[in-house]
Protein backbone atom coordinates (compact mmCIF):
# COMPACT_ATOMS: atom_id res chain seq x y z
CA UNK A 1 0.00 0.00 0.00
CA UNK A 2 1.22 3.64 -1.23
CA UNK A 3 2.07 5.17 2.43
CA UNK A 4 0.91 8.57 0.99
CA UNK A 5 -2.72 7.23 1.56
CA UNK A 6 -2.02 7.14 5.67
CA UNK A 7 -1.49 10.85 5.05
CA UNK A 8 -4.57 12.57 3.40
CA UNK A 9 -3.04 15.97 3.07
CA UNK A 10 -0.75 14.06 -0.03
CA UNK A 11 -3.82 11.14 -1.18
CA UNK A 12 -4.04 11.22 -4.93
CA UNK A 13 -6.76 9.66 -5.19
CA UNK A 14 -9.28 12.43 -3.83
CA UNK A 15 -8.69 14.22 -6.83
CA UNK A 16 -11.65 11.87 -8.50
CA UNK A 17 -14.50 11.89 -4.77
CA UNK A 18 -17.04 13.96 -5.33
CA UNK A 19 -17.30 18.02 -4.69
CA UNK A 20 -18.86 17.73 -1.44
CA UNK A 21 -16.67 14.82 0.12
CA UNK A 22 -13.46 16.74 -1.46
CA UNK A 23 -14.70 19.96 0.07
CA UNK A 24 -15.32 18.86 3.38
CA UNK A 25 -12.08 16.99 2.94
CA UNK A 26 -10.62 20.23 2.99
CA UNK A 27 -12.70 22.21 5.32
CA UNK A 28 -11.32 19.45 7.85
CA UNK A 29 -8.04 20.52 6.75
CA UNK A 30 -8.57 23.95 7.29
CA UNK A 31 -10.40 23.45 10.44
CA UNK A 32 -7.40 21.36 12.21
CA UNK A 33 -4.87 24.08 11.08
CA UNK A 34 -6.57 27.06 12.58
CA UNK A 35 -6.83 24.55 15.39
CA UNK A 36 -3.19 24.14 15.77
CA UNK A 37 -2.18 27.16 15.07
CA UNK A 38 -4.49 28.78 18.10
CA UNK A 39 -3.65 25.72 20.41
CA UNK A 40 0.11 26.70 19.93
CA UNK A 41 -0.41 30.20 20.92
CA UNK A 42 -2.92 29.09 23.48
CA UNK A 43 -0.57 26.69 25.34
CA UNK A 44 2.93 28.20 25.04
CA UNK A 45 2.85 30.32 28.25
CA UNK A 46 1.29 27.64 30.23
CA UNK A 47 3.74 24.86 28.78
CA UNK A 48 6.81 27.41 29.32
CA UNK A 49 5.68 28.06 33.08
CA UNK A 50 4.80 24.83 33.93
CA UNK A 51 7.24 22.31 32.25
CA UNK A 52 9.94 24.39 31.29
CA UNK A 53 9.10 24.38 27.49
CA UNK A 54 6.78 26.46 25.24
CA UNK A 55 6.10 23.97 23.13
CA UNK A 56 4.82 20.73 25.28
CA UNK A 57 1.29 20.74 24.41
CA UNK A 58 1.75 21.21 20.83
CA UNK A 59 4.07 18.57 20.27
CA UNK A 60 1.67 16.19 22.00
CA UNK A 61 -1.31 17.73 20.35
CA UNK A 62 0.98 16.95 16.93
CA UNK A 63 1.62 13.35 17.98
CA UNK A 64 -2.48 12.89 18.49
CA UNK A 65 -3.08 14.31 15.50
CA UNK A 66 -1.31 12.34 13.54
CA UNK A 67 -2.71 9.57 14.73
CA UNK A 68 -6.30 11.02 14.26
CA UNK A 69 -5.74 11.76 10.75
CA UNK A 70 -4.34 7.91 9.97
CA UNK A 71 -7.81 6.93 11.71
CA UNK A 72 -9.56 9.83 9.21
CA UNK A 73 -7.82 8.26 6.26
CA UNK A 74 -8.84 4.48 6.93
CA UNK A 75 -12.36 5.57 7.59
CA UNK A 76 -12.88 7.15 4.57
CA UNK A 77 -10.99 4.11 2.64
CA UNK A 78 -13.77 1.51 4.69
CA UNK A 79 -17.07 0.69 3.26
CA UNK A 80 -19.77 2.18 5.44
CA UNK A 81 -21.99 -1.03 5.61
CA UNK A 82 -18.41 -2.71 7.15
CA UNK A 83 -18.33 -0.10 9.76
CA UNK A 84 -21.98 -0.38 10.53
CA UNK A 85 -21.80 -3.72 11.19
CA UNK A 86 -18.77 -3.86 13.36
CA UNK A 87 -19.94 -0.36 15.42
CA UNK A 88 -21.58 -2.19 17.93
CA UNK A 89 -18.35 -4.09 18.76
CA UNK A 90 -16.29 -0.63 19.32
CA UNK A 91 -19.36 0.87 21.33
CA UNK A 92 -19.63 -2.23 23.59
CA UNK A 93 -15.94 -1.63 24.24
CA UNK A 94 -15.68 1.54 24.79
CA UNK A 95 -18.99 1.67 26.88
CA UNK A 96 -16.54 -1.37 29.00
CA UNK A 97 -13.66 1.46 29.33
CA UNK A 98 -16.32 4.42 30.78
CA UNK A 99 -17.26 1.35 33.63
CA UNK A 100 -13.85 1.18 34.11
CA UNK A 101 -13.32 4.81 35.11
CA UNK A 102 -16.09 4.51 37.73
CA UNK A 103 -13.80 1.81 39.66
CA UNK A 104 -12.14 3.75 42.49
CA UNK A 105 -8.19 3.77 41.98
CA UNK A 106 -8.60 2.49 38.16
CA UNK A 107 -9.78 5.69 36.62
CA UNK A 108 -7.86 9.06 37.20
CA UNK A 109 -9.14 11.81 38.83
CA UNK A 110 -8.79 15.33 37.25
CA UNK A 111 -10.36 18.46 39.07
CA UNK A 112 -12.76 16.19 40.74
CA UNK A 113 -13.95 14.33 38.28
CA UNK A 114 -12.89 10.72 36.99
CA UNK A 115 -12.87 11.07 33.26
CA UNK A 116 -10.05 9.32 32.16
CA UNK A 117 -8.22 5.99 32.16
CA UNK A 118 -4.15 6.45 31.85
CA UNK A 119 -1.92 3.96 29.99
CA UNK A 120 1.34 4.66 31.35
CA UNK A 121 2.32 7.93 29.50
CA UNK A 122 -1.20 8.10 27.56
CA UNK A 123 -4.32 9.20 29.10
CA UNK A 124 -7.47 8.53 27.51
CA UNK A 125 -10.82 9.78 27.66
CA UNK A 126 -13.37 7.03 26.64
CA UNK A 127 -16.49 9.83 26.71
CA UNK A 128 -14.91 11.34 23.45
CA UNK A 129 -14.02 8.14 21.55
CA UNK A 130 -17.66 7.30 22.15
CA UNK A 131 -18.71 9.73 20.03
CA UNK A 132 -18.42 8.16 16.21
CA UNK A 133 -19.70 4.17 17.51
CA UNK A 134 -22.64 5.95 19.19
CA UNK A 135 -23.39 7.50 15.67
CA UNK A 136 -23.05 4.67 13.80
CA UNK A 137 -25.02 2.57 16.32
CA UNK A 138 -27.63 5.31 16.50
CA UNK A 139 -27.59 5.43 12.50
CA UNK A 140 -27.96 1.60 11.98
CA UNK A 141 -30.98 0.96 14.64
CA UNK A 142 -33.10 4.02 13.99
CA UNK A 143 -33.08 3.24 9.72
CA UNK A 144 -34.53 -0.34 11.10
CA UNK A 145 -36.40 0.73 13.32
CA UNK A 146 -39.75 -0.20 11.62
CA UNK A 147 -38.33 -3.71 10.77
CA UNK A 148 -36.52 -4.61 14.25
CA UNK A 149 -38.77 -6.31 17.30
CA UNK A 150 -39.22 -4.59 20.18
CA UNK A 151 -36.72 -6.52 22.09
CA UNK A 152 -33.94 -5.27 19.97
CA UNK A 153 -34.89 -1.84 20.55
CA UNK A 154 -35.15 -1.93 24.03
CA UNK A 155 -32.55 -3.97 24.30
CA UNK A 156 -30.56 -1.11 22.44
CA UNK A 157 -31.90 1.65 24.02
CA UNK A 158 -30.82 0.28 27.77
CA UNK A 159 -27.33 0.16 26.36
CA UNK A 160 -27.40 4.09 25.47
CA UNK A 161 -29.08 4.84 28.44
CA UNK A 162 -26.28 2.88 30.07
CA UNK A 163 -23.70 4.83 28.01
CA UNK A 164 -25.53 8.65 29.36
CA UNK A 165 -25.72 6.87 32.34
CA UNK A 166 -22.17 6.12 32.97
CA UNK A 167 -20.71 9.33 31.53
CA UNK A 168 -23.26 11.25 34.09
CA UNK A 169 -21.80 9.48 36.61
CA UNK A 170 -17.91 10.56 36.38
CA UNK A 171 -19.81 13.11 36.72
CA UNK A 172 -19.85 14.75 33.22
CA UNK A 173 -23.02 16.62 32.61
CA UNK A 174 -22.02 18.42 29.42
CA UNK A 175 -21.14 15.06 27.48
CA UNK A 176 -23.85 13.14 28.78
CA UNK A 177 -26.06 16.31 27.35
CA UNK A 178 -24.04 16.37 24.07
CA UNK A 179 -24.65 12.68 23.38
CA UNK A 180 -28.00 12.73 24.34
CA UNK A 181 -28.84 15.28 21.87
CA UNK A 182 -27.12 13.70 19.20
CA UNK A 183 -29.49 10.52 19.62
CA UNK A 184 -32.61 12.63 19.91
CA UNK A 185 -31.95 14.64 16.78
CA UNK A 186 -30.87 11.73 15.01
CA UNK A 187 -34.06 9.57 16.27
CA UNK A 188 -36.07 12.63 15.02
CA UNK A 189 -34.36 13.27 11.40
CA UNK A 190 -35.13 8.69 11.85
CA UNK A 191 -39.15 9.77 12.10
CA UNK A 192 -39.56 8.44 15.11
CA UNK A 193 -43.16 8.95 16.79
CA UNK A 194 -43.31 12.20 18.68
CA UNK A 195 -44.54 10.32 21.76
CA UNK A 196 -41.65 8.24 21.93
CA UNK A 197 -39.69 11.55 21.18
CA UNK A 198 -41.23 13.70 24.11
CA UNK A 199 -40.36 11.04 26.72
CA UNK A 200 -36.73 10.49 25.91
CA UNK A 201 -36.79 14.25 26.36
CA UNK A 202 -38.55 14.38 29.83
CA UNK A 203 -36.51 11.71 30.67
CA UNK A 204 -33.35 13.61 29.52
CA UNK A 205 -34.15 16.52 31.55
CA UNK A 206 -35.00 14.52 34.80
CA UNK A 207 -31.76 13.21 34.44
CA UNK A 208 -30.09 16.54 34.62
CA UNK A 209 -32.10 18.22 37.17
CA UNK A 210 -31.62 15.09 39.57
CA UNK A 211 -27.66 15.29 38.26
CA UNK A 212 -27.59 19.23 39.28
CA UNK A 213 -29.33 18.31 42.51
CA UNK A 214 -26.97 16.03 43.51
CA UNK A 215 -23.73 17.64 42.48
CA UNK A 216 -22.54 20.96 44.32
CA UNK A 217 -20.16 21.90 41.58
CA UNK A 218 -22.58 21.60 38.77
CA UNK A 219 -25.70 23.86 40.62
CA UNK A 220 -23.34 26.69 41.67
CA UNK A 221 -22.01 26.64 37.78
CA UNK A 222 -25.36 27.44 36.68
CA UNK A 223 -26.19 29.92 39.62
CA UNK A 224 -22.51 31.33 38.38
CA UNK A 225 -23.99 31.51 34.79
CA UNK A 226 -26.84 33.27 35.78
CA UNK A 227 -24.97 36.14 37.87
CA UNK A 228 -21.29 36.05 37.49
CA UNK A 229 -19.92 39.13 38.81
CA UNK A 230 -22.09 37.26 42.48
CA UNK A 231 -19.16 35.70 42.90
CA UNK A 232 -15.75 37.18 41.04
CA UNK A 233 -12.87 35.81 42.12
CA UNK A 234 -14.99 32.11 42.69
CA UNK A 235 -17.33 30.14 40.54
CA UNK A 236 -17.68 33.29 38.20
CA UNK A 237 -13.85 33.74 37.41
CA UNK A 238 -13.36 31.91 34.46
CA UNK A 239 -16.67 33.50 32.64
CA UNK A 240 -15.83 36.67 33.52
CA UNK A 241 -12.11 36.18 32.34
CA UNK A 242 -13.43 34.83 29.30
CA UNK A 243 -15.62 37.31 28.83
CA UNK A 244 -12.77 40.04 29.34
CA UNK A 245 -10.56 38.02 26.46
CA UNK A 246 -13.57 38.28 23.82
CA UNK A 247 -14.36 41.69 24.85
CA UNK A 248 -10.22 42.97 24.19
CA UNK A 249 -10.92 41.12 20.72
CA UNK A 250 -12.22 44.22 19.34
CA UNK A 251 -12.90 44.21 15.60
CA UNK A 252 -9.31 42.94 14.13
CA UNK A 253 -8.03 41.83 17.40
CA UNK A 254 -5.13 42.18 19.58
CA UNK A 255 -2.86 40.19 16.98
CA UNK A 256 -1.58 36.23 16.85
CA UNK A 257 0.21 35.60 19.86
CA UNK A 258 -0.60 38.73 21.95
CA UNK A 259 -3.53 37.23 24.31
CA UNK A 260 -3.08 39.05 27.26
CA UNK A 261 -5.64 36.43 29.31
CA UNK A 262 -4.02 33.49 28.89
CA UNK A 263 -0.98 34.92 30.81
CA UNK A 264 -2.37 33.23 34.22
CA UNK A 265 -5.87 34.87 33.70
CA UNK A 266 -8.13 32.60 32.45
CA UNK A 267 -7.60 28.91 33.69
CA UNK A 268 -6.22 26.51 31.30
CA UNK A 269 -7.08 28.58 28.23
CA UNK A 270 -5.71 25.79 25.62
CA UNK A 271 -8.56 23.59 26.96
CA UNK A 272 -11.84 24.07 27.30
CA UNK A 273 -11.77 28.08 26.93
CA UNK A 274 -9.62 28.25 23.86
CA UNK A 275 -12.31 29.83 22.04
CA UNK A 276 -11.47 33.16 24.32
CA UNK A 277 -8.17 33.43 23.18
CA UNK A 278 -9.05 32.88 19.62
CA UNK A 279 -11.18 35.83 19.82
CA UNK A 280 -8.96 37.74 21.71
CA UNK A 281 -6.35 37.21 19.11
CA UNK A 282 -8.51 37.56 16.16
CA UNK A 283 -10.98 39.91 17.10
CA UNK A 284 -14.56 39.71 15.30
CA UNK A 285 -13.55 39.21 11.93
CA UNK A 286 -11.94 36.28 13.30
CA UNK A 287 -14.74 34.61 15.24
CA UNK A 288 -17.57 35.59 11.77
CA UNK A 289 -14.78 33.53 9.76
CA UNK A 290 -14.87 30.80 12.38
CA UNK A 291 -18.99 30.93 12.31
CA UNK A 292 -18.99 31.11 8.48
CA UNK A 293 -16.73 27.84 8.42
CA UNK A 294 -19.01 26.33 10.41
CA UNK A 295 -22.00 27.36 8.43
CA UNK A 296 -20.69 26.16 5.17
CA UNK A 297 -19.01 22.48 6.86
CA UNK A 298 -22.85 22.36 8.12
CA UNK A 299 -24.78 23.70 4.75
CA UNK A 300 -22.13 20.64 2.81
CA UNK A 301 -23.43 18.15 5.61
CA UNK A 302 -26.96 18.86 4.96
CA UNK A 303 -26.73 18.77 1.50
CA UNK A 304 -24.59 15.32 1.76
CA UNK A 305 -27.40 13.98 3.97
CA UNK A 306 -30.34 15.26 1.49
CA UNK A 307 -28.73 13.39 -1.52
CA UNK A 308 -28.23 10.03 0.27
CA UNK A 309 -30.20 7.04 -0.92
CA UNK A 310 -29.82 5.01 2.35
CA UNK A 311 -31.48 6.28 5.07
CA UNK A 312 -28.78 5.24 7.39
CA UNK A 313 -26.14 7.16 5.35
CA UNK A 314 -28.97 10.58 5.69
CA UNK A 315 -28.41 9.39 9.87
CA UNK A 316 -25.20 9.12 9.61
CA UNK A 317 -24.54 12.65 8.04
CA UNK A 318 -26.70 14.60 10.29
CA UNK A 319 -24.72 12.43 13.59
CA UNK A 320 -21.87 14.11 12.47
CA UNK A 321 -22.76 17.39 11.63
CA UNK A 322 -24.50 17.32 15.48
CA UNK A 323 -21.50 16.07 17.03
CA UNK A 324 -19.47 18.23 15.30
CA UNK A 325 -20.98 21.47 14.73
CA UNK A 326 -23.49 21.45 17.65
CA UNK A 327 -20.63 20.77 19.84
CA UNK A 328 -18.81 23.65 18.55
CA UNK A 329 -21.34 26.19 19.20
CA UNK A 330 -21.93 24.89 22.39
CA UNK A 331 -18.62 25.47 23.42
CA UNK A 332 -18.55 28.71 21.96
CA UNK A 333 -22.23 29.79 23.77
CA UNK A 334 -20.27 28.66 26.92
CA UNK A 335 -17.16 30.85 26.20
CA UNK A 336 -20.05 34.00 25.52
CA UNK A 337 -22.22 33.43 28.26
CA UNK A 338 -24.96 32.23 26.80
CA UNK A 339 -24.88 28.67 28.36
CA UNK A 340 -23.84 27.56 31.44
CA UNK A 341 -19.91 26.55 31.97
CA UNK A 342 -19.14 23.14 30.77
CA UNK A 343 -16.42 20.95 30.00
CA UNK A 344 -16.72 20.33 26.75
CA UNK A 345 -13.80 21.12 24.21
CA UNK A 346 -14.34 22.81 21.12
CA UNK A 347 -13.46 19.97 18.43
CA UNK A 348 -10.07 19.95 16.48
CA UNK A 349 -8.81 23.17 18.75
CA UNK A 350 -8.88 21.86 22.47
CA UNK A 351 -5.87 20.28 23.51
CA UNK A 352 -6.54 16.58 24.29
CA UNK A 353 -6.33 13.51 22.37
CA UNK A 354 -9.10 11.56 22.81
CA UNK A 355 -10.98 14.66 21.62
CA UNK A 356 -8.53 15.16 18.24
CA UNK A 357 -8.82 10.79 17.39
CA UNK A 358 -12.54 11.40 17.41
CA UNK A 359 -13.59 14.77 16.29
CA UNK A 360 -11.11 13.28 12.95
CA UNK A 361 -12.90 9.97 13.06
CA UNK A 362 -16.37 11.62 12.91
CA UNK A 363 -15.49 13.90 10.06
CA UNK A 364 -14.11 10.91 8.27
CA UNK A 365 -17.32 9.61 8.72
CA UNK A 366 -18.92 12.20 6.70
CA UNK A 367 -16.12 12.26 3.98
CA UNK A 368 -16.93 8.27 3.30
CA UNK A 369 -21.04 9.30 3.55
CA UNK A 370 -20.43 12.02 0.72
CA UNK A 371 -18.15 9.60 -1.68
CA UNK A 372 -20.52 6.39 -1.18
CA UNK A 373 -23.63 8.58 -2.05
CA UNK A 374 -21.58 10.12 -5.01
CA UNK A 375 -20.27 7.20 -6.64
CA UNK A 376 -22.23 6.16 -10.16
CA UNK A 377 -23.45 2.77 -11.05
CA UNK A 378 -22.43 1.30 -13.86
CA UNK A 379 -24.88 -0.20 -16.21
CA UNK A 380 -23.50 -2.86 -18.79
CA UNK A 381 -25.56 -2.42 -21.82
CA UNK A 382 -26.10 -5.82 -24.20
CA UNK A 383 -24.53 -5.43 -27.09
CA UNK A 384 -26.65 -4.54 -30.37
CA UNK A 385 -25.36 -5.87 -34.09
CA UNK A 386 -24.50 -3.27 -36.51
CA UNK A 387 -26.79 -2.39 -39.07
CA UNK A 388 -25.85 -1.68 -42.34
CA UNK A 389 -27.36 1.38 -43.76
CA UNK A 390 -28.25 1.69 -47.26
CA UNK A 391 -27.67 5.09 -49.28
CA UNK A 392 -29.45 6.30 -51.83
CA UNK A 393 -27.79 7.64 -54.47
Amino acid sequence: MDLRYLIPFFDPKAQAWAIEARLLRWLTFLWLFIGLVVLFSASYPSGAVEYGDGFYFFKRQLIWVLAGIVGFNIVVYTRLSAMLQTAKIGLILVLTLLFITLIPGVGTTINGATRWISLGPVIIQPSELMKPFLVLQAAHLYSKWNRVSWLVRIAWLSIFCLILISILLQPNLSTTALCGIILWFMALAAGLPYFYLAGIALSGILLATISVSINDYQRRRILSFLNPWADAMGDGYQLIQSLLAIASGDILGTGFGLSQQKLNFLPIPYSDFIFSVYAEEFGFVGVALLLLLLAVYSLIALRVALKARLMEHQLLATGVMIALVGQSLLNIGVATGVLPTTGLPLPLFSYGGSSMIGSLLLAGLLVRVAREENQAKVVMLKERPLQRRRYVQ
